[in-house]
C-alpha cells in the first residue's frame, strides 16, 4: 500500500554493491537512492526490492536514473525480491533488458 517512507541501507561485500531499499519507490526515493548509488565504487550493483512496498511510474522513472549512471559507468545492474506484479511490469516497460532479475539475493549476488 502506498504512504511508506523510502529508505536505502548500502551493502559492500567482495565488490558487489547491494542497495536494500524499504518503503515506496516513488518521487521521494529519487535523492537518496542517487546519493546511495553515487556513494559507490566498484563494480556490480544489486538492487534489493524485498521490502519495497510500491513503485509508481516515478519510481520506475528513479530506476531508470539509476540503471543510465550505472550503464555510464560500466557498471552490471542486477536485482532480486521483485514481486511477481513488478517483474512483470519490469519486463513490460523493458527494465528488465538493462538489468538482470533474480529470484534471491545469493543467486543475484553470485551472479556475477
Amino acid at each position: 500500500m502506498p504512504g511508506t517512507a523510502f529508505d536505502v541501507r548500502v551493502d559492500e561485500i567482495d565488490g558487489v554493491v547491494t542497495l536494500r531499499m524499504t518503503g515506496d519507490v516513488n518521487r521521494g526515493a529519487q535523492e537518496p537512492l542517487e546519493r546511495a548509488y553515487s556513494g559507490t565504487t566498484g563494480g556490480s550493483v544489486v538492487l534489493d526490492f524485498s521490502d519495497v512496498d510500491y513503485i509508481n511510474s516515478t519510481g520506475i522513472a528513479v530506476i531508470v536514473g539509476i540503471l543510465a549512471m550505472a550503464r555510464a559507468a560500466g557498471r552490471e545492474v542486477r536485482a532480486f525480491g521483485l514481486t511477481d506484479h513488478y517483474r512483470q511490469i519490469f519486463q513490460i516497460t523493458r527494465i528488465a533488458d538493462f538489468m538482470a532479475i533474480y529470484d534471491d539475493e545469493n543467486t543475484a549476488v553470485a551472479a556475477g
